[in-house]
Parts: structure tokens; C-alpha cells; sequence
């Protein structure tokens, strides 16, 4: 496998490793280049048997995956190519986790910095998760958007910790740092920062060496739940709210205001939140930032 097969992506591997590192500068956002490399990686990747267990990591320290592309809102037409030969009613974030969860080697992320929406989305659909204590942070943010995770965040979140907990963290839509994500079962384990590397390095290392067959029999046996039902009602939830006026506004207000760039998307959260108190001065800057998209 080539280092230099992908735009977003430094890939290499060893003794059974893939290592996977994402960098689309300048927050990782999931647009469709890094979309588009993670789905060619995955399906190059499933029948090789040569790699055993696929780690994800990021160049970037602050942020693994930032979220999807907000940019979306004016060019929704943007990742119609890789959504052609998808099932009816499944969208092309949902198919990008369902490949992930399905993907016949062991998968693992480190999570050392910030992931959110489709981030945090990526990471549950992995197989297992380490996160750094003090460093990384996971999140569902999508309500302050008007929207709800639609690329299924619903399901995976909901199977990891439970109804009441998937609520929570939706509608809440808080950033959990490790220890919490931790608790909840969100991750498999909080760590320290400077140990991350070591024990996921250790343990891949340890699954990559077992005897042959082993990993297939296990995954096999400890098979993911059928979810085809629930995407679907998480689709159509999706893709009701996104239409609305409210989640253009906030998109696109949320653009105005910093995100995608590392200052705004640092506190996210509360640049979002504050849209709904906005000055009258900001509210009239946001008008004029989407009248520009509107000639």
C-alpha cells in the first residue's frame, strides 16, 4: 500500500498493522476528500489478509474528526458520487460506519483529541476506542445544529450505553471528556495521555500476533447488531430536520461565527449555543453571509 495513495490519509503498516493517520487540515473536518479516502481504505483493505488490525490516529493533536464538512449546507449535492449503489434510505455517513463496523479486521482509534458528530460517529462504529485523559474530548452536537446525528450516531451510541445515556448525550449535546465517555461506556478505557500510544500499540500488537483465524472466529461470533431498521428511521429524522429553516440558519451562523476554524472549533459548543442570544449586529453580519450564497 502506497503512503502517498491519499490525500488525507498517511498509511503504513507492520508485522499485520495498518496505521492510519488522518490529516485534512485544517480542523479534519469529514468532507468528502477524507470521506472518499477512509471508503477506498476500508474496502482496499477487506480482503487482505495480510492486516489484522487497523489503528486510527491524527496528525492533528487538537482534533481527530472536527465533524462533518458544515459546508455542506450549500452544496448538498457534494457527495452524490459516493452515495451512487447505496441501499435506499441509507446516506453516504451512514455507509461510511457501516463499512467501519462491518470491516473484517480489528478496528481501534486513539483518541487523543476532539471528536464530534461524524467524529464521534467514526469512533463508535470502530471496534474499540482509547481515549487520552485531558486531551481528548467526543461529542454528538448536531441538536445545537437543529439537526440529529444522521450517520449512525443514534445506533451506535445507543447500543454502547444504553436509551437514557444516548439521549443525554444528543440532546445535551455536551463534549464528554475520557473519564466520563469512559463510565458511560462510550470508549473502552480513559488513559493517560502519555500512555495512549504504548497500550494501543500493545494490545494491536498482541491481536495482530494471534493465531490465524482467531480474529475472524471472534468477530464472527461477537457479530454487530443488524441496525438496517434504525438507520433508517435515523435517516429520515436526518433528513426532516435538515430541510428545516432553523438548521440552515444555525449552519450557516455557526460558519459565520469561527467554525471550521481551529479558534471557533475549540469551544464549539458554546459558539453554537450562542447563536440563539445573538446581538442584532451578528444576526445582520449572518444575513449578509448567506445572502452571498443565495446570487
Amino acid at each position: 500500500m502506497s503512503h502517498d495513495a491519499y490525500a488525507t490519509l498517511r498509511v503504513s503498516r507492520e508485522d499485520g498493522i495498518a496505521r492510519v493517520t488522518l490529516d485534512n487540515p485544517p480542523v479534519n473536518v469529514l468532507n468528502v476528500a477524507l470521506m472518499a479516502d477512509l471508503r477506498h481504505l476500508l474496502t482496499a483493505l477487506r480482503d487482505d489478509d495480510s492486516v489484522r488490525v487497523i489503528v486510527f490516529d491524527s496528525a492533528d493533536p487538537e482534533f481527530f474528526i472536527a465533524h462533518v464538512d458544515m459546508t455542506l449546507v450549500d452544496t448538498p449535492d457534494a457527495f452524490d458520487k459516493l452515495a451512487a449503489g447505496l441501499p435506499d434510505g441509507v446516506n453516504v455517513f451512514q455507509a461510511l460506519g457501516e463499512l467501519l463496523r462491518h470491516q473484517p479486521q480489528v478496528t481501534i482509534v486513539k483518541l487523543a483529541g476532539v471528536a464530534r458528530g461524524g467524529g464521534a460517529e467514526f469512533v463508535t462504529a470502530a471496534d474499540m476506542a482509547f481515549a487520552a485523559i485531558g486531551r481528548a474530548g467526543i461529542g454528538q452536537i448536531e441538536a445545537l445544529m437543529g439537526i440529529v446525528p444522521g450517520g449512525g450516531g443514534t445506533q451506535y451510541l445507543a447500543a454502547r450505553v444504553g436509551r437514557n445515556r444516548a439521549l443525554e448525550a444528543v440532546l445535551g449535546a455536551d463534549l464528554y471528556d475520557a473519564q466520563t465517555a469512559e463510565r458511560y461506556g462510550w470508549v473502552n478505557r480513559a488513559v493517560p495521555a502519555g500512555e495512549l500510544d504504548g497500550i494501543v500499540d500493545r494490545l494491536a500488537r498482541n491481536i495482530a500476533a494471534l493465531p490465524e483465524g482467531v480474529i475472524a472466529a471472534a468477530k464472527r461470533a461477537i457479530v454487530p447488531d443488524d441496525l438496517a431498521e434504525g438507520l433508517l428511521r435515523e435517516h429520515d429524522a436526518w433528513a426532516d430536520q435538515f430541510v428545516r429553516p432553523a438548521a440552515e440558519r444555525l449552519i450557516r451562523g455557526g460558519l459565520a461565527q469561527g467554525a471550521q476554524t481551529r479558534d471557533g472549533e475549540r469551544d464549539l459548543e458554546g459558539l453554537l449555543r450562542g447563536l440563539t442570544d445573538m446581538p442584532p449586529r451578528w444576526s445582520r453580519r449572518i444575513a449578509a453571509y448567506s445572502s452571498t450564497f443565495d446570487k
